[in-house]
């Protein structure tokens, strides 16, 4: 029982993490139409910002300081890369988004080196806040969780409650005549760019110490967070934290379970005693299987529905 409590525990705080990470995202394609293919290269900014930041004055103030570089910076990217190019359609700006994760990459690699860097969780925080059956509970994941879950409640007020929130969804739909009451169009695209780039950086900030802050997290986690958003439908904000928890709970129980998968295989008149190919297949767990998972969701929703869960126009 402790088994299933604490992998649906890690579930959902796996799935909340990627649902930071993917929030940023879903903000900047629902309210300007562009799919950023190097938004995860801005959750490792914010892992190394505030692994430097925190260095000096400690987690808290890097906590604060790390997303806001972050997010100035997708401010300038907006502002100086992708405005230009966005005359030139949705592929260059695809093109555009996916040099730059390489060019972050490099950068990265350049100023911190290619190997791990010591960003650890805060000592007042890396404390069991809990203890259950034997099995403690850090407190810092307990942070976490409801780190994720005020960022979910607060971009779903700003977004839908909120005179701003309704201006920036304005600006996408009739940009000519939110110009005409006297909003700058160009600045709230760059502001709004940059609150999704600062979004994923807060992700970085809070997850870079649990997950390793080295230079391949964001090839790591960039592609499971379009699984997120393809499967939730893209654009919408409730269906990314529903498949980011359906990722985080399924991944878990895989791996705690490592269950046969040869029973199912059974079914089909499959023998134990095969060879060849077969044979990796007879053997198959569904720890083995965990990280083809999510993927494998992906394929389905796009032949059953192309606009996910809860989106509003196909992929």
């Amino acid at each position: 029982m402790e088994v299933l409590v604490f992998s649906i525990f890690n579930g959902l705080l796996y799935g909340m993490l990627l649902f930071m990470l993917a929030s940023g995202l879903t903000l900047i394609f629902s309210l300007m139409g562009v799919l950023n293919f190097a938004h995860a290269s801005f959750f490792m900014l914010g892992a190394y910002f505030a692994y430097q930041i925190s260095g000096f004055i400690g987690f808290w103030p890097g906590l604060v300081f790390a997303p806001l570089i972050v997010g100035v910076i997708g401010a300038a990217v907006e502002r100086y890369g992708l405005r230009p190019v966005h005359k030139f359609g949705h592929v260059a700006e695809l093109l555009f988004t996916f040099g730059l994760a390489f060019v972050i990459e490099e950068v990265v690699q350049m100023i911190w080196g290619k190997v791990p860097v010591p960003y650890d969780i805060p000592e007042t925080m890396n404390v069991a806040a809990f203890t259950w059956r034997g099995l403690d509970y850090s407190a810092y994941r307990l942070f976490m969780l409801g780190a994720s879950v005020a960022i979910f409640l607060a971009l779903f007020v700003f977004i839908a409650k909120t005179r701003t929130g309704l201006i920036i969804q304005a600006a996408l739909t009739h940009p000519n005549i939110v110009s005409s009451l006297g909003h700058d169009v160009g600045k709230i695209f760059m502001w709004t760019f940059g609150f999704g780039c600062a979004l994923a950086g807060v992700a970085g900030v809070i997850g870079g110490n649990v997950l390793g802050t080295e230079p391949s997290m964001a090839i790591t986690l960039g592609p499971i967070v379009f699984v997120v958003i393809v499967i939730g439908g893209l654009g919408s904000l409730w269906g990314a934290l529903i498949a980011a928890l359906f990722i985080g709970i399924m991944d878990n129980l895989s791996i705690s379970y490592d269950l046969s998968l040869y029973p199912v295989l059974a079914l089909f008149g499959v023998e134990r005693e095969v060879e060849g190919i077969m044979q990796d297949l007879v053997n198959l767990t569904t720890a083995g299987l965990a990280p083809v998972l999510p993927y494998l969701f992906l394929v389905l929703m796009l032949i059953l529905r192309p606009r996910g869960l809860f989106g509003t126009r196909d992929v």
